[in-house]
């Protein structure tokens, strides 16, 4: 049996490109995804951005040196999305320190912004405490922001 690919983003001048569509169980009963959706979304877009960067976290996890987790979050909605809509997630690293990284992350249908995100990521340790991030991903975290000057 051939497996079809999952769902994979592209790496664009310095943002990440990462395409959903709404479906019926993403929608309340109007017909309107439902809040917490673009939250998962968003996730799914930052977890495909480190595949794309080559970052394994879950090498990491399993190595017990520690994972990123999501300190600071501001979520805008500005219009819906509904069922059946394609959406785009973009996704670009706007700070980068030792321990951690802001992000702004959009919502798209077309040329329509749907929500947006701004956020801190950090590095934590496996007992949860601020962890410089490993060098080689701090790095590549580097090289695509800056991409955006490109």
């Amino acid at each position: 049996m051939t497996m079809p690919n999952p769902p994979d983003g592209l790496l664009d001048k310095g943002r990440h490109l990462y395409a959903v569509r709404v479906y019926y169980e993403d929608t309340d009963l109007s017909g309107i995804t439902y809040h917490a959706n673009y939250l998962r979304w968003f996730e799914r877009a930052r977890s495909d951005l480190l595949r794309r960067l080559e970052i394994d976290q879950r090498a990491a996890i399993e190595a017990g040196e520690g994972a990123y987790a999501v300190s600071e979050l501001t979520l805008k909605y500005l219009r819906p999305a509904k069922l059946d809509d394609d959406v785009l997630i973009e996704t670009r690293c706007t700070e980068l320190g030792a321990a951690s990284c802001r992000m702004h992350q959009k919502a798209w249908r077309g040329d329509e912004l749907l929500a947006e995100a701004h956020l801190r990521v950090g590095f934590v340790s496996p007992e949860g405490r601020p962890k410089r991030q490993p060098e080689e991903w701090r790095a590549a975290f580097a090289r695509f922001a800056a991409q955006e000057d490109q």
